[in-house]
This record gives C-alpha cells, sequence and structure tokens, in this order.
C-alpha cells in the first residue's frame, strides 16, 4: 500500500481533495437539475401521483400571457443591471483615492453589500410609499406630489429594479478595488513616462488590466439579474397583477400556491436553459482568453 501511494499520489491526492465537491455538484445541481425536468413533464400537486403530460405544461406555458410578461421583466432586469459594472467602475476610482476622509465614503458604498436583500427590499419600499416616504418628501419639496411606484404597472418593475440595482453595485465595486489594488506599477508608470493622464491612463492602461475583472462582474450581474427573486417577493409579490413578476417569482408562485409542481418545474426549466446559453457563453470566452495567454 505504501508503494501504490508513493506511486500513484500526483492524482490519488487531488481526487481526494475534489471529490467531495464533485458528490456535493452532483447530488445538488446535476441530480436536482435532472430530477426538475422530469417533474415538468408531468401533472403534479406535490403530493399525490404523478400523471405524465410530456410536454404539456410548456404548450401550456408559451401560451400563458404571464410568462411572457414575467420574461419580458427578466430582460428589463437583465439590461438594467448592466448599469452596475460601469457604476462600481466609477465609484472605485473615486473612492481608491489618497484623500483624507475617503476610507469613510468606502465604508459608506461598502454598507449595501452587507445588507441581506430582504432588508433592502424593505427599505425600498418605505422609501417608495406615497405620503411620507424619502420620494414623496423629495417631491413635496419641489410642489410636487409623487407618484406611486409599487403600484403602477409600467413603472413598477423598474422600481424594484433599481432597488435591487443598489447592492450590486456595491459588490461591483468591491470587484473592482480588488482590480485597481493588483495594477502593475511597472505599467502605469510606462504610461506615465509616455505622457497618458487622465482618460488616456484609464482606457489604455488601466482597463486593459482590469479586464477580467469585468468580464466577471458582468457575468455575476447577468447571472444575478436572471435569477432574480427575493426583491420581488418583499417589495410586490409580483403584483400589481402580475406586472412585475419574473420567471423565478412566476416558478415559485405556481409550485408553492398554485400547487402545480409540474407546471413550476417547467418555467425553472426554462430558465435554467436561459442561463446555460449565458453559462456556456462565458466558459467560451473564458477558455479562448486563456489559449491566447497561453
Amino acid at each position: 500500500m505504501p508503494n501504490f501511494w508513493r506511486q500513484h499520489r500526483g492524482w490519488i491526492a487531488p481526487t481526494l481533495f475534489i471529490m467531495p465537491a464533485v458528490v456535493l455538484f452532483g447530488v445538488v445541481i446535476v441530480a436536482s437539475s435532472v430530477q426538475s425536468l422530469w417533474i415538468s413533464l408531468h401533472d403534479w400537486d406535490g403530493m399525490s401521483p404523478m400523471h405524465w403530460v410530456g410536454l404539456g405544461n410548456y404548450q401550456e406555458l408559451f401560451r400563458d400571457p404571464q410568462f411572457f410578461t414575467s420574461l419580458k421583466n427578466n430582460c428589463i432586469w437583465l439590461v438594467v443591471f448592466m448599469l452596475a459594472p460601469p457604476l462600481g467602475l466609477g465609484i472605485a476610482l473615486l473612492v481608491n483615492q489618497q484623500i483624507r476622509g475617503m476610507r469613510l465614503v468606502k465604508s459608506l458604498f461598502f454598507i449595501p453589500l452587507v445588507l441581506a436583500s430582504v432588508a433592502v427590499g424593505v427599505v425600498f419600499t418605505w422609501v417608495y410609499t406615497p405620503g411620507f416616504g424619502l420620494l414623496a418628501l423629495v417631491f413635496s419639496a419641489f410642489g410636487a406630489t409623487a407618484p406611486a411606484l409599487l403600484s403602477d404597472e409600467n413603472l413598477v418593475t423598474f422600481a424594484v429594479v433599481f432597488a435591487a440595482l443598489w447592492p450590486q453595485v456595491a459588490f461591483c465595486m468591491v470587484l473592482y478595488l480588488a482590480g485597481l489594488n493588483s495594477l502593475s506599477d511597472d505599467l502605469i508608470g510606462a504610461g506615465q513616462v509616455d505622457g497618458a493622464r487622465g482618460l488616456n491612463m484609464l482606457f489604455h492602461v488601466v482597463l486593459p488590466q482590469l479586464t477580467q475583472v469585468t468580464f466577471i462582474a458582468i457575468a455575476i450581474t447577468a447571472i444575478g439579474a436572471l435569477r432574480s427573486f427575493d426583491m420581488v417577493s418583499v417589495m410586490t409579490q409580483g403584483g400589481p397583477f402580475g406586472s412585475s413578476s419574473v420567471l423565478a417569482y412566476q416558478m415559485y408562485e405556481q409550485s408553492i400556491f398554485s400547487y402545480r409542481f409540474g407546471y413550476g418545474a417547467a418555467i425553472a426549466s426554462v430558465l435554467f436553459a436561459i442561463m446555460l446559453v449565458f453559462i456556456v457563453w462565458y466558459l467560451s470566452r473564458i477558455m479562448r482568453a486563456d489559449d491566447r495567454g497561453a
């Protein structure tokens, strides 16, 4: 046995370390995804025996106006959330300056990141409350009446997205701060020698070194937008009249409240397929970047 270990420890040791993660991933992610796909092919209330319906749930799904409303709202989340990386970069550049009192400013921008999403949702619900919310106070200072954002089916999704954007910007800021602290002093010095200043330094010296950070920020932001749930649940419960629902919340609503686990699983499968397309694109870009680096 000792001889066997010495001869093969080059692959045995890494395997022993990796196996727990592989088993956990297989059980929690792969097996759960396969089971969800299997459930989506059945009519099931969660308790009684499942009845095979094949693609019936998917056919109903693509005839459901609420599904397309939820899908549209997910697209709105995705587009608005793309503001997070550039805003995070701008704030990171600001708070990374060696100015007295900037540590306090950095801490204030960092606060949203450590708050639970539920807390953020509750805070912004108060902010948007007509009559006594912060938004109402600002409008009243100019002699105007604040709109009831969470009751307007045309504005409610944007109100919820901008509330969720606050902690997402803080997250991107932290990513960019880490990237700024790892910049090459030699490249920056060379840029200064060549006369690079201001925007020229930013676009030609700093940003090229932050390419990987930017890619990670965009990927995590996009995934966060696609799996949005908690803010919708806390602030609107999908209302009014389902106008602010997203795919994840519609899946939850159909499964838990309507006892339609097969239909909810079909929504989950469609959401997984959308995210899988993005993940495949993301991994292909990473592999191409590694190949170029090699």
